[in-house]
């Protein structure tokens, strides 16, 4: 029989986030596929784990994840750990993932910590509805395209960024998306854990002078749906009724459904559409 991979989140920063079965899993378990050894070397002395280590990162990821999965099939036990929180999240995890699930190998999680989640539940967003994007491409073509979803993302979004680059970012976000709120969460978990809450351009103006230390992690509101449809409203009255009719009729619609989509961009009963067209017939 194949082995087991264990998805184990480690803590993000207080070590007393670790759970009892995450410990437990790390001991028990035939090998330990870490991000950077020298770096959980560190967790696993703290809790006394002595499990064989090898390295599993973003630059090894297909020829050590074919690896790990020819012991999984072997029938060794594997858990996967990342520097901080739970692998698979914005982490060369989820290429492991997926190779596991192809060879019909069971995958497990070990939950606990997320920067994510810690931020969001936190940062005084909606959490009924959320966007989680990482950290923003650095290709320019894709990070425009990026920006542009974002501009009209309804939910709160979820951004991660470096401490160096946190300016920068604001700056575009602020550009792009104009006031929202954000709480730029730092340091979570740590002893110098921060949440500060503005919008993006307080923030841009913040960070000049105070220099950030520690990851951060943006949570920024999402867009207002009333905004959006005025916006759309305002767009669709600036063309003529008889030209938004048309607008639907050359899209193949026929003249009901054209009617129908029409009264919905401008907000008003579908009646008001049909007795203006009428009308203007009439006239004619």
């Amino acid at each position: 029989m194949s082995g087991i991979l264990y998805l184990c989140a480690t803590p993000i920063g207080n070590l007393e986030d670790m759970t009892f079965r995450a410990v437990r899993v790390l001991k028990e378990v035939d090998l330990i596929a870490a991000e950077d050894t020298r770096n959980s070397i560190k967790l696993l002395n703290h809790f006394g784990i002595h499990t064989e280590m090898t390295s599993y990162h973003e630059y090894n990821k297909y020829d050590k994840g074919r690896r790990l999965v020819e012991k999984l099939q072997e029938g060794q036990s594997i858990a996967l750990i990342t520097d901080a929180g739970t692998p698979g999240i914005s982490d060369p995890g989820e290429e492991l993932v997926r190779m596991c699930h192809e060879q019909g190998i069971q995958v497990t999680a070990v939950p606990g910590p997320a920067a994510c989640v810690a931020a969001l539940t936190v940062s005084g967003m909606s959490t009924r509805r959320f966007a989680f994007e990482a950290f923003l491409p650095s290709e320019k073509k894709e990070l425009g395209r990026v920006l542009d979803e974002l501009e009209n993302e309804t939910r709160t979004v979820i951004i991660y960024e470096a401490p160096h680059r946190l300016t920068r970012t604001l700056k575009l976000l602020a550009d792009r998306l104009g006031a929202r709120r954000v709480a730029v969460c730092r340091e979570l978990t740590k002893k110098h854990e921060t949440v500060f809450r503005s919008t993006l351009p307080e923030a841009v103006s913040y960070y000049e002078t105070n220099v950030p230390r520690g990851e951060c992690v943006l949570v920024i509101e999402g867009r207002s749906r009333d905004e959006i449809e005025r916006e759309e409203q305002a767009r669709w009255s600036e063309m003529s009724i008889e030209d938004h009719v048309q607008y639907y009729l050359s899209q193949g619609a026929d003249r009901k459904e054209a009617m129908k989509r029409t009264a919905k961009d401008r907000g008003v009963q579908k009646r008001e559409i049909y007795n203006y067209l009428e009308k203007l017939k009439n006239d004619k």
